[in-house]
């Protein structure tokens, strides 16, 4: 499930349509997630711009309360009992690879399996269980918690991410620019 319900309002508009390397920013997670799983989705607002997705369902969550936990609770509900992998729309740098541990990590009965560096998790990159939405829905209502605070509350199970590129989100401009340079330093060489 590719998340896709934020504003983009400090990117000056709808980042998901953004030019980065030649194709919109939303393409570089659901390519990722495409590598590993054979279903992808795109969760949106009703009113997020998304670019022409040929063969990609898209969901759409309530238009309020604008938090990113609304996203995760609405796919949950929509995934008739089964746990959904997330991916934030503006993690250009997630690799297949780093999906895959994370879709296969061993839950020790958490209700989530998230991303990680360095003790910081990255609650929107991560595999949530069905039991997650009723732990998460009371704050996805209120909207107002920190989606970290929330998220580490649950406790899930981190799985750590070795190079901290992978989590880079693009939310400006500047963002998007320093993500092409990444792309550009990660291509392998011929």
């Amino acid at each position: 499930m590719v998340l896709a319900g934020g504003r983009g309002s400090r990117m000056g508009g709808s980042k998901l349509t953004a030019p980065l390397a030649g194709r919109p920013l939303i393409e570089f997670p659901l390519r990722a997630l495409h590598s590993v799983l054979d279903e992808v989705t795109v969760i949106a607002k009703p009113d997020v711009s998304l670019p022409p997705l040929p063969g990609v369902t898209v969901w759409i969550e309530p238009a309020a309360p604008r938090h990113p936990l609304v996203g995760i609770v609405q796919a949950l509900a929509l995934s008739e009992d089964r746990p959904v992998m997330v991916c934030a729309a503006d993690l250009p740098l997630v690799t297949p690879a780093l999906i895959e541990r994370i879709v296969n990590c061993d839950l020790e009965g958490a209700p989530a399996a998230i991303a990680s560096c360095r003790e910081q998790i990255q609650p929107l990159l991560g595999c949530y269980q069905p039991a997650a939405a009723d732990l998460l829905g009371a704050y996805a209502e209120r909207a107002s918690d920190p989606v970290r605070r929330v998220v580490a509350g649950i406790g899930p199970v981190h799985v750590e991410v070795s190079d901290p590129q992978e989590l880079f989100n693009v939310n400006s401009p500047e963002d998007l620019l320093i993500a092409g340079r990444l792309l550009a330093q990660t291509k392998p060489t011929r």
